[in-house]
Protein backbone atom coordinates (compact mmCIF):
# COMPACT_ATOMS: atom_id res chain seq x y z
CA UNK A 1 0.00 0.00 0.00
CA UNK A 2 1.17 3.69 -0.92
CA UNK A 3 1.84 5.70 2.36
CA UNK A 4 -0.64 8.34 2.37
CA UNK A 5 0.49 11.62 4.31
CA UNK A 6 -0.03 14.92 5.89
CA UNK A 7 2.78 16.25 7.68
CA UNK A 8 3.10 20.06 8.32
CA UNK A 9 5.45 20.51 10.59
CA UNK A 10 4.95 24.63 11.11
CA UNK A 11 1.72 23.57 11.14
CA UNK A 12 -1.20 20.95 11.71
CA UNK A 13 -3.09 18.14 10.35
CA UNK A 14 -6.90 19.80 10.04
CA UNK A 15 -10.02 17.77 10.32
CA UNK A 16 -10.63 17.38 6.92
CA UNK A 17 -7.21 16.56 5.90
CA UNK A 18 -7.75 13.40 8.32
CA UNK A 19 -10.32 12.64 6.70
CA UNK A 20 -9.06 13.11 3.31
CA UNK A 21 -6.65 10.48 4.16
CA UNK A 22 -8.58 8.10 5.87
CA UNK A 23 -10.97 8.16 2.97
CA UNK A 24 -8.20 7.35 0.36
CA UNK A 25 -6.72 4.75 2.72
CA UNK A 26 -9.83 2.90 3.76
CA UNK A 27 -12.04 3.22 0.77
CA UNK A 28 -15.99 2.00 1.27
CA UNK A 29 -16.08 -0.27 -1.53
CA UNK A 30 -12.95 -2.23 0.32
CA UNK A 31 -15.21 -2.21 3.53
CA UNK A 32 -18.43 -2.88 2.21
CA UNK A 33 -19.53 -6.22 4.10
CA UNK A 34 -16.48 -6.70 6.34
CA UNK A 35 -15.99 -7.37 9.88
CA UNK A 36 -13.53 -4.36 10.78
CA UNK A 37 -11.49 -4.59 13.88
CA UNK A 38 -10.09 -1.39 14.87
CA UNK A 39 -6.86 -1.59 17.60
CA UNK A 40 -6.01 1.58 19.51
CA UNK A 41 -3.67 2.15 22.41
CA UNK A 42 -4.98 2.73 26.37
CA UNK A 43 -4.77 5.84 28.16
CA UNK A 44 -1.09 5.93 28.75
CA UNK A 45 -0.53 7.13 24.93
CA UNK A 46 -1.36 10.63 23.83
CA UNK A 47 -2.73 11.17 20.98
CA UNK A 48 -6.27 12.11 19.36
CA UNK A 49 -7.51 8.73 19.13
CA UNK A 50 -11.11 9.87 19.20
CA UNK A 51 -11.03 12.27 16.17
CA UNK A 52 -9.38 8.91 13.81
CA UNK A 53 -11.66 6.59 14.94
CA UNK A 54 -14.45 8.61 14.86
CA UNK A 55 -13.68 9.57 11.30
CA UNK A 56 -12.91 5.82 10.60
CA UNK A 57 -16.65 5.25 11.75
CA UNK A 58 -18.27 8.31 9.56
CA UNK A 59 -16.25 6.68 6.77
CA UNK A 60 -17.12 3.08 6.69
CA UNK A 61 -19.60 2.30 9.60
CA UNK A 62 -22.76 2.57 7.35
CA UNK A 63 -21.07 -0.63 5.27
CA UNK A 64 -19.34 -2.45 7.51
CA UNK A 65 -20.79 -5.94 9.27
CA UNK A 66 -19.37 -4.84 12.44
CA UNK A 67 -16.45 -2.32 13.33
CA UNK A 68 -15.34 -3.03 16.85
CA UNK A 69 -12.64 -1.87 18.72
CA UNK A 70 -9.88 -3.83 20.47
CA UNK A 71 -7.78 -1.85 23.20
CA UNK A 72 -3.70 -2.64 23.04
CA UNK A 73 -3.26 -2.91 26.47
CA UNK A 74 -0.14 -5.37 26.24
CA UNK A 75 0.14 -6.33 30.28
CA UNK A 76 -1.49 -2.88 31.37
CA UNK A 77 -4.94 -3.20 33.25
CA UNK A 78 -8.15 -3.05 31.31
CA UNK A 79 -10.04 -0.79 30.72
CA UNK A 80 -13.73 0.31 32.04
CA UNK A 81 -16.37 0.98 29.49
CA UNK A 82 -16.46 4.81 30.49
CA UNK A 83 -12.63 4.96 29.89
CA UNK A 84 -12.93 3.29 26.51
CA UNK A 85 -15.49 6.19 25.77
CA UNK A 86 -13.00 8.59 27.04
CA UNK A 87 -10.33 7.23 24.89
CA UNK A 88 -12.54 7.56 21.78
CA UNK A 89 -14.07 10.43 22.72
CA UNK A 90 -17.23 9.64 22.82
CA UNK A 91 -19.93 11.10 25.31
CA UNK A 92 -22.61 8.59 26.88
CA UNK A 93 -24.89 10.24 24.81
CA UNK A 94 -22.87 9.04 21.67
CA UNK A 95 -21.99 5.72 23.00
CA UNK A 96 -25.87 4.97 23.54
CA UNK A 97 -26.93 6.23 19.94
CA UNK A 98 -24.81 6.90 16.88
CA UNK A 99 -21.63 3.96 18.13
CA UNK A 100 -24.14 1.40 20.32
CA UNK A 101 -23.18 -0.93 17.94
CA UNK A 102 -19.60 -0.82 18.38
CA UNK A 103 -17.99 -3.33 20.70
CA UNK A 104 -15.40 -2.52 23.38
CA UNK A 105 -13.02 -5.71 23.61
CA UNK A 106 -9.93 -5.65 26.36
CA UNK A 107 -6.82 -7.42 25.25
CA UNK A 108 -6.18 -10.57 28.03
CA UNK A 109 -2.30 -11.25 27.50
CA UNK A 110 -2.07 -13.80 30.12
CA UNK A 111 -5.36 -15.82 29.59
CA UNK A 112 -4.27 -18.88 27.91
CA UNK A 113 -8.04 -19.16 26.13
CA UNK A 114 -7.87 -15.80 25.25
CA UNK A 115 -4.90 -16.21 22.70
CA UNK A 116 -4.25 -18.21 19.34
CA UNK A 117 -0.66 -19.78 18.57
CA UNK A 118 0.07 -18.43 14.98
CA UNK A 119 3.78 -20.15 14.44
CA UNK A 120 7.10 -20.10 16.03
CA UNK A 121 10.24 -18.00 15.17
CA UNK A 122 12.85 -20.68 14.93
CA UNK A 123 15.95 -20.12 16.65
CA UNK A 124 17.98 -19.56 13.53
CA UNK A 125 15.79 -16.58 12.26
CA UNK A 126 15.93 -15.05 16.24
CA UNK A 127 19.62 -15.38 15.85
CA UNK A 128 19.79 -13.32 12.78
CA UNK A 129 17.42 -11.10 13.62
CA UNK A 130 18.85 -10.19 17.02
CA UNK A 131 22.62 -9.97 15.36
CA UNK A 132 23.42 -13.56 17.41
CA UNK A 133 22.60 -12.43 20.88
CA UNK A 134 19.67 -14.97 21.31
CA UNK A 135 19.08 -18.47 19.39
CA UNK A 136 15.91 -19.84 20.33
CA UNK A 137 12.35 -20.72 19.11
CA UNK A 138 9.89 -18.25 20.38
CA UNK A 139 5.96 -19.20 20.01
CA UNK A 140 3.96 -16.04 18.70
CA UNK A 141 0.73 -15.91 19.98
CA UNK A 142 -1.48 -13.05 19.43
CA UNK A 143 -5.31 -12.41 20.62
CA UNK A 144 -7.50 -14.56 18.82
CA UNK A 145 -10.25 -12.85 18.57
CA UNK A 146 -8.44 -10.92 16.11
CA UNK A 147 -9.21 -14.27 13.76
CA UNK A 148 -13.16 -13.04 14.12
CA UNK A 149 -12.77 -9.85 11.67
CA UNK A 150 -11.75 -9.84 8.27
CA UNK A 151 -9.58 -6.93 8.89
CA UNK A 152 -7.84 -4.86 10.85
CA UNK A 153 -6.88 -1.06 11.38
CA UNK A 154 -4.31 0.35 13.84
CA UNK A 155 -5.02 3.93 14.89
CA UNK A 156 -2.41 4.97 17.50
CA UNK A 157 0.68 7.48 17.63
CA UNK A 158 4.46 7.15 17.16
CA UNK A 159 6.90 8.45 19.98
CA UNK A 160 10.38 7.26 20.71
CA UNK A 161 10.30 3.84 22.58
CA UNK A 162 12.76 2.23 24.81
CA UNK A 163 12.38 -1.49 24.21
CA UNK A 164 11.96 -1.25 20.69
CA UNK A 165 13.25 2.20 19.65
CA UNK A 166 9.79 4.13 18.01
CA UNK A 167 6.53 3.03 19.45
CA UNK A 168 3.80 2.26 16.90
CA UNK A 169 2.97 0.38 13.54
CA UNK A 170 3.26 -3.43 14.22
CA UNK A 171 3.99 -2.55 17.90
CA UNK A 172 0.27 -2.66 18.55
CA UNK A 173 0.05 -5.95 17.81
CA UNK A 174 3.33 -6.93 19.15
CA UNK A 175 3.08 -6.35 22.40
CA UNK A 176 -0.28 -4.85 22.02
CA UNK A 177 -2.70 -7.61 22.12
CA UNK A 178 0.12 -10.72 22.07
CA UNK A 179 0.22 -13.69 24.00
CA UNK A 180 3.50 -13.62 26.98
CA UNK A 181 6.44 -15.78 24.82
CA UNK A 182 7.05 -12.89 22.35
CA UNK A 183 6.63 -10.07 24.57
CA UNK A 184 8.68 -11.14 27.28
CA UNK A 185 11.64 -12.13 24.85
CA UNK A 186 11.56 -9.15 22.56
CA UNK A 187 11.23 -7.13 25.90
CA UNK A 188 14.26 -8.74 27.44
CA UNK A 189 16.33 -8.56 23.93
CA UNK A 190 15.42 -4.41 24.15
CA UNK A 191 16.93 -4.61 27.95
CA UNK A 192 20.14 -6.56 26.90
CA UNK A 193 21.09 -4.18 23.85
CA UNK A 194 20.11 -1.59 26.98
CA UNK A 195 17.86 1.72 26.93
CA UNK A 196 20.44 4.37 25.65
CA UNK A 197 21.28 2.31 22.41
CA UNK A 198 17.77 1.43 21.57
CA UNK A 199 15.42 4.73 22.52
CA UNK A 200 15.31 6.94 19.15
CA UNK A 201 16.93 4.62 16.55
CA UNK A 202 14.56 2.79 14.02
CA UNK A 203 15.91 0.14 13.10
CA UNK A 204 16.33 -1.89 16.18
CA UNK A 205 16.74 -5.67 16.33
CA UNK A 206 13.48 -5.55 18.45
CA UNK A 207 11.84 -3.76 15.88
CA UNK A 208 13.04 -6.45 13.89
CA UNK A 209 11.33 -8.99 15.52
CA UNK A 210 7.76 -7.18 16.17
CA UNK A 211 7.63 -6.32 12.15
CA UNK A 212 8.60 -10.37 11.27
CA UNK A 213 6.05 -11.47 13.89
CA UNK A 214 3.28 -8.42 12.47
CA UNK A 215 3.93 -10.56 8.92
CA UNK A 216 2.71 -13.59 10.51
CA UNK A 217 -1.00 -11.69 11.52
CA UNK A 218 -2.23 -12.79 8.10
CA UNK A 219 -5.35 -10.50 7.81
CA UNK A 220 -5.43 -7.49 5.61
CA UNK A 221 -4.03 -4.58 7.77
CA UNK A 222 -4.34 -0.43 7.40
CA UNK A 223 -2.24 1.76 9.93
CA UNK A 224 -3.18 5.33 10.14
CA UNK A 225 0.08 6.74 12.23
CA UNK A 226 -0.37 9.53 13.90
CA UNK A 227 2.68 12.02 15.25
CA UNK A 228 1.68 14.02 18.26
CA UNK A 229 2.57 16.96 19.89
CA UNK A 230 2.34 17.68 23.13
CA UNK A 231 -0.78 19.75 23.41
CA UNK A 232 -2.51 16.68 21.59
CA UNK A 233 -2.22 18.40 17.84
CA UNK A 234 -1.62 16.55 15.19
CA UNK A 235 2.11 17.56 13.25
CA UNK A 236 1.61 14.22 10.94
CA UNK A 237 -0.83 11.49 9.72
CA UNK A 238 0.38 8.20 8.20
CA UNK A 239 -1.78 6.19 6.22
CA UNK A 240 -0.53 2.43 4.74
CA UNK A 241 0.85 -0.69 5.73
CA UNK A 242 1.93 -1.20 9.19
CA UNK A 243 5.39 -1.06 8.36
CA UNK A 244 5.29 1.98 5.81
CA UNK A 245 3.15 4.30 7.91
CA UNK A 246 5.39 3.35 10.34
CA UNK A 247 8.31 4.52 9.13
CA UNK A 248 7.50 7.69 7.62
CA UNK A 249 5.51 8.58 11.22
CA UNK A 250 9.11 7.16 12.77
CA UNK A 251 10.72 9.85 10.49
CA UNK A 252 9.20 12.70 11.63
CA UNK A 253 8.90 11.62 15.12
CA UNK A 254 12.42 11.63 14.88
CA UNK A 255 12.61 15.34 14.40
CA UNK A 256 9.98 16.19 16.97
CA UNK A 257 10.30 14.09 19.70
CA UNK A 258 13.73 14.51 20.51
CA UNK A 259 15.27 17.56 22.34
CA UNK A 260 18.89 17.85 22.02
CA UNK A 261 20.79 19.44 24.86
CA UNK A 262 24.58 20.22 25.27
CA UNK A 263 25.60 19.03 28.65
CA UNK A 264 24.25 16.82 31.06
CA UNK A 265 22.65 17.27 33.94
CA UNK A 266 23.17 16.29 37.74
CA UNK A 267 19.64 16.82 38.48
CA UNK A 268 16.73 16.17 36.62
CA UNK A 269 13.05 16.51 37.85
CA UNK A 270 10.74 14.35 35.66
CA UNK A 271 7.12 14.87 36.24
CA UNK A 272 4.51 12.45 35.54
CA UNK A 273 1.26 12.76 34.17
CA UNK A 274 -1.48 11.60 35.51
CA UNK A 275 -1.93 8.90 32.29
CA UNK A 276 0.80 7.17 34.26
CA UNK A 277 -1.51 5.78 37.05
CA UNK A 278 1.67 3.15 38.10
CA UNK A 279 5.24 2.59 38.28
CA UNK A 280 5.11 0.56 35.34
CA UNK A 281 4.21 2.98 32.83
CA UNK A 282 5.65 6.06 35.15
CA UNK A 283 9.13 4.60 34.18
CA UNK A 284 8.85 6.36 30.97
CA UNK A 285 10.12 9.22 33.06
CA UNK A 286 13.56 7.87 33.70
CA UNK A 287 13.58 6.17 30.42
CA UNK A 288 13.39 9.42 28.16
CA UNK A 289 15.68 10.99 30.18
CA UNK A 290 18.83 8.61 31.15
CA UNK A 291 20.68 10.14 28.20
CA UNK A 292 21.08 13.21 29.62
CA UNK A 293 21.60 12.22 33.25
CA UNK A 294 25.23 12.78 33.92
CA UNK A 295 27.53 10.65 35.87
CA UNK A 296 26.87 10.26 39.37
CA UNK A 297 23.81 12.60 39.09
CA UNK A 298 19.85 11.75 40.50
CA UNK A 299 16.75 11.83 38.34
CA UNK A 300 13.45 12.28 40.75
CA UNK A 301 10.33 10.87 38.97
CA UNK A 302 7.82 13.14 40.59
CA UNK A 303 4.31 11.88 40.97
CA UNK A 304 2.74 12.17 44.04
CA UNK A 305 -0.44 10.68 42.36
CA UNK A 306 1.17 7.26 41.79
CA UNK A 307 0.82 4.82 44.93
CA UNK A 308 1.67 1.49 43.17
CA UNK A 309 4.05 -0.30 41.60
CA UNK A 310 2.47 -2.37 39.07
CA UNK A 311 -1.25 -4.29 39.40
CA UNK A 312 -0.25 -7.08 37.71
CA UNK A 313 3.16 -7.27 38.22
CA UNK A 314 3.88 -5.74 41.94
CA UNK A 315 4.23 -8.60 43.78
CA UNK A 316 7.51 -10.17 40.77
CA UNK A 317 8.76 -6.49 41.13
CA UNK A 318 9.08 -6.57 44.89
CA UNK A 319 10.40 -10.25 45.50
CA UNK A 320 13.14 -8.85 42.31
CA UNK A 321 13.97 -5.22 42.82
CA UNK A 322 15.53 -2.99 39.91
CA UNK A 323 18.48 -3.25 39.17
CA UNK A 324 21.08 -3.10 36.11
CA UNK A 325 21.24 -5.16 33.38
CA UNK A 326 24.71 -7.00 34.37
CA UNK A 327 23.24 -7.36 37.88
CA UNK A 328 20.26 -10.50 36.15
CA UNK A 329 22.94 -11.10 33.52
CA UNK A 330 25.90 -12.15 36.01
CA UNK A 331 23.00 -14.34 38.37
CA UNK A 332 21.25 -15.57 34.77
CA UNK A 333 20.56 -19.12 36.64
CA UNK A 334 18.81 -17.34 39.49
CA UNK A 335 16.25 -14.76 37.64
CA UNK A 336 16.27 -16.92 34.32
CA UNK A 337 12.33 -18.19 35.21
CA UNK A 338 11.29 -14.75 35.53
CA UNK A 339 9.05 -12.60 33.55
CA UNK A 340 11.88 -11.70 31.29
CA UNK A 341 9.39 -8.34 30.30
CA UNK A 342 9.72 -7.55 34.45
CA UNK A 343 13.56 -7.98 34.44
CA UNK A 344 13.39 -5.45 31.28
CA UNK A 345 11.26 -3.48 33.38
CA UNK A 346 13.44 -3.17 36.16
CA UNK A 347 16.48 -2.41 34.10
CA UNK A 348 14.77 0.71 32.26
CA UNK A 349 14.07 1.98 35.59
CA UNK A 350 17.19 1.76 37.18
CA UNK A 351 19.79 2.68 34.56
CA UNK A 352 22.84 1.67 33.41
CA UNK A 353 25.42 0.15 36.05
CA UNK A 354 27.87 -2.24 36.27
CA UNK A 355 27.63 -5.94 38.92
CA UNK A 356 31.34 -7.03 40.04
CA UNK A 357 32.18 -9.24 42.32
CA UNK A 358 28.44 -8.92 43.97
CA UNK A 359 28.51 -5.21 44.36
CA UNK A 360 26.35 -3.29 42.12
CA UNK A 361 27.40 0.68 41.04
CA UNK A 362 24.62 2.56 39.42
CA UNK A 363 25.88 5.06 36.99
CA UNK A 364 23.54 7.49 38.35
CA UNK A 365 20.52 7.22 40.88
CA UNK A 366 16.93 6.77 40.56
CA UNK A 367 14.20 8.75 43.15
CA UNK A 368 11.04 8.32 43.39
CA UNK A 369 9.03 10.93 44.48
CA UNK A 370 5.65 9.43 44.97
CA UNK A 371 3.16 7.82 47.05
CA UNK A 372 4.95 4.81 47.59
CA UNK A 373 6.34 4.39 50.85
CA UNK A 374 10.02 4.97 51.23
CA UNK A 375 10.21 1.41 52.75
CA UNK A 376 8.61 -0.07 49.85
CA UNK A 377 11.36 2.39 47.47
CA UNK A 378 14.34 1.05 49.67
CA UNK A 379 13.03 -3.12 49.32
CA UNK A 380 12.99 -2.24 46.02
CA UNK A 381 16.28 -0.74 45.45
CA UNK A 382 15.40 3.17 44.52
CA UNK A 383 15.95 6.00 46.05
CA UNK A 384 12.89 7.78 48.34
CA UNK A 385 12.02 11.41 48.52
CA UNK A 386 8.56 12.71 50.24
CA UNK A 387 6.74 14.17 47.68
CA UNK A 388 5.56 16.60 49.70
CA UNK A 389 9.42 18.09 50.21
CA UNK A 390 9.64 18.94 46.12
CA UNK A 391 7.93 21.96 44.63
CA UNK A 392 8.56 21.69 41.02
CA UNK A 393 9.03 25.44 40.27
CA UNK A 394 12.23 25.18 42.22
CA UNK A 395 13.71 23.55 39.82
CA UNK A 396 12.83 25.97 36.88
CA UNK A 397 15.41 27.99 34.33
CA UNK A 398 18.37 26.14 36.64
CA UNK A 399 19.96 24.55 33.45
CA UNK A 400 22.85 26.35 33.52
CA UNK A 401 23.47 24.78 37.44
CA UNK A 402 22.95 21.68 35.55
CA UNK A 403 19.65 21.21 36.94
CA UNK A 404 16.29 19.83 34.60
CA UNK A 405 12.85 20.29 34.86
CA UNK A 406 10.92 18.08 32.67
CA UNK A 407 6.66 19.49 33.26
CA UNK A 408 5.61 16.64 31.34
CA UNK A 409 7.66 13.51 31.11
CA UNK A 410 7.36 10.09 29.10
CA UNK A 411 7.00 10.59 25.40
CA UNK A 412 9.60 13.34 24.47
CA UNK A 413 13.30 12.03 24.45
CA UNK A 414 16.04 13.95 25.74
CA UNK A 415 19.89 13.32 23.82
CA UNK A 416 23.06 14.97 24.37
CA UNK A 417 24.11 16.12 21.12
CA UNK A 418 27.85 14.60 21.50
CA UNK A 419 26.47 11.30 23.16
CA UNK A 420 29.26 9.67 25.65
CA UNK A 421 30.11 5.76 24.60
CA UNK A 422 28.09 4.49 26.88
CA UNK A 423 25.20 5.65 25.16
CA UNK A 424 26.67 4.88 21.90
CA UNK A 425 27.88 8.05 21.32
CA UNK A 426 32.29 8.84 20.55
CA UNK A 427 32.43 9.45 24.06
Amino acid sequence: MTVLAHSTPADFVSAESVASIVAAACPRADFSGQRVLVIVPDHTRTAPVGLLFKTLHAQVATVTRALDVMIALGTHQPMSEAAICERLGLSPTERSGLYQNVRFINHEWNNPDALKLIGTLPAAEISELTGGLFAMDVPVTINRRLYDYDRIVIIGPVFPHEVVGFSGGNKYLFPGVAGPEILNFFHWLGAVVTNPMIIGNQWTPVRKVVDRAGAMVDLPKTCLAMVVRPDNSLAGLYAGTPESAWTAASDLSRKIHITYKDRPFHTILSCAPTMYDELWTGGKCMYKLEPVLADGGELIIYAPHITEISATHGDIIRAVGYHCRDYFLKQWDRFKSQPWGVLAHSCHVYGMGTYDQGIEKPRARVTLATGIPESVCRQINLGYRDPNSIHPAAYADLEHEGVLLVPKAGEMLYHLRNKPAWAGGNG
